[in-house]
């Protein structure tokens, strides 16, 4: 199937391709002041919740007041994040797309196989229809051989010729 290697090396090259735009991500986002306010919040946010979640783990206090990031490694932080997230959000589509992707090629097979079943049991009752009727005359010629006998069964034509000659 030709169609494998091309989705295999389009989603290589999607990969390869999105680490250098995550980085022009990260230096564009220094740039822009309401782009940098919002992404300054998030990386304040992210900083709260992650010391949160480390002193929970280390068994700190965590009602300590948190102290906020310098606006640079603030910048610097959801840069990451945000750069960190374009990669994982588009690895985790060629995943979602190389499943669903499967799941269809498997679909088909399944398909394939129970279109394969019907015609294996239509095959199977076109032959049983056909025993059954071999059987009936089987049967029938059973019931003329006892009736008539052996030569009666075979109903030689030359038997009655010389049968009729010797009653002439």
């Amino acid at each position: 199937m030709v169609v494998f290697p091309v989705v295999k090396l389009a989603t290589l090259a999607l990969r390869t391709a999105c680490k250098p735009i995550a980085n022009r991500l990260k230096k564009e986002a220094g740039y822009h002041l309401k782009f940098r306010n919002f992404i300054i919040s998030i990386a304040q946010a992210n900083h709260r919740l992650t010391t949160r979640v480390q002193r929970r783990i280390y068994g700190h206090a965590t009602d300590v007041a948190i102290h906020p990031l310098n606006e640079e490694k603030a910048v610097q932080a959801a840069a990451d994040l945000l750069g960190e997230l374009f990669v994982f959000s588009v690895a985790g589509a060629a995943i979602i797309f190389e499943v669903q992707r499967s799941s269809r090629s498997e679909a088909r097979k399944e398909e394939l196989r129970r279109q394969e079943i019907q015609e294996i049991k239509t095959k199977n009752e076109e032959l049983a229809r056909e025993i059954e009727l071999l059987a009936q005359k089987l049967e029938e010629l059973e019931q003329l051989s006892r009736g008539r006998g052996l030569l009666g069964t075979l109903n030689f034509r030359h038997t009655r010729v010389s049968e009729d000659r010797k009653s002439n």
